[in-house]
């Protein structure tokens, strides 16, 4: 039982919800058009989940025998670095999420598409593969992207770009407008989170030569970095319930730019970065439950 808890602690699930995000969010967006299914939809949470756990397995992996989780970590301690789980088993771990993540992919694609639409299907099993590639790849390797500074690129991408307009497209067979500017609130957002993580390590991460877009513009400029993610994030999602309006319940998002504006003070304010690490619940929580909102409110 004991072995059984340290594996869950290994799969961080606290950063679960904020990568079902997008898949909430088009999945809703899917019935607003009508072409919601509930098999695609359980599918594919399950598919972005089996990713993220893989993608949190790797990250311990990665970091762990490069020494990049060290005493001086500020964030939860990490499975290899306690020494609860050893390379060796965790890299048995990452094998065993990757055969369990291509075959939901394979599942999900193929409840989609079937024999139709060749191309899609195509090009969605070449998403997956790149999906778990990069999962890996974050923290795997000597050209580790999250070592170069390209970890915000990929996160906006994936946890923005694909999971809501692909999850879309998986549902619809088609791409419409309504999806991009939620899209890029959920990419812009998600990519918040992890600056947040970066900010918080920066000192570690420079000790490790763990090179991040935070270190890479400094102290003051890495805020006004996340201030800028926050507050486009905010306008894109305006602009959505804007050209979008039908109902006044199309807006119930916006309560959520409380907990948002409430965190931009709270960074602004802020002196110890470390202080940083209960943000990122917080930024996580505010982005799930925005989704939620976004796309209930269309459907109200």
């Amino acid at each position: 039982m004991k072995n059984i808890s340290i594996w869950i602690s290994a799969m961080r699930l606290r950063t679960l919800p904020l990568s079902v995000s997008g898949i909430i969010l088009a999945s809703c967006l899917a019935e607003y058009n009508g072409f919601f299914n509930w098999k695609i939809c359980v599918l594919a949470i399950l598919t972005t989940l089996s990713f993220q756990i893989l993608s949190n397995l790797a990250n311990d992996y990665g970091d762990g025998i490069k020494g990049t989780d060290s005493n001086d970590r500020i964030g939860p301690e990490r499975a290899i670095q306690s020494g609860k789980i050893s390379p060796e088993n965790m890299f048995k771990g990452i094998k065993i999420c990757v055969l369990i993540s291509i075959i939901l992919a394979t599942m999900l694609v193929f409840s989609s598409f079937r024999a139709r639409n060749f191309f899609l299907a195509l090009l969605f099993f070449v998403l997956g593969t790149v999906s778990i590639i990069a999962a890996m790849k974050y923290t795997i390797g000597a050209n580790a992207y999250g070592y170069r500074g390209f970890g915000d690129l990929f996160v906006f991408i994936f946890f923005g770009l694909v999971s809501v307009i692909g999850c879309y497209v998986l549902f619809s067979k088609q791409l419409d407008h309504v999806v991009i500017l939620p899209a890029i609130t959920i990419g812009l957002l998600s990519t918040a989170v992890l600056n947040l993580n970066n900010m918080r390590d920066i000192e570690s991460d420079k000790k490790s030569k763990k090179i991040t877009i935070a270190i890479k513009l400094g102290e003051k400029n890495m805020k006004l970095y996340h201030y800028s993610l926050i507050i486009s994030a905010i306008i894109s999602s305006l602009l959505f319930g804007i050209f979008y309006y039908t109902s006044v319940y199309n807006l119930i998002f916006m309560v959520m730019y409380v907990p948002l504006i409430l965190h931009l003070i709270k960074v602004k304010r802020n002196k110890e970065l470390k202080l940083l690490d209960s943000e990122l619940k917080k930024v996580a929580l505010s982005t799930f439950f925005l989704a939620i909102l976004m796309g209930v409110g269309q459907l109200l």
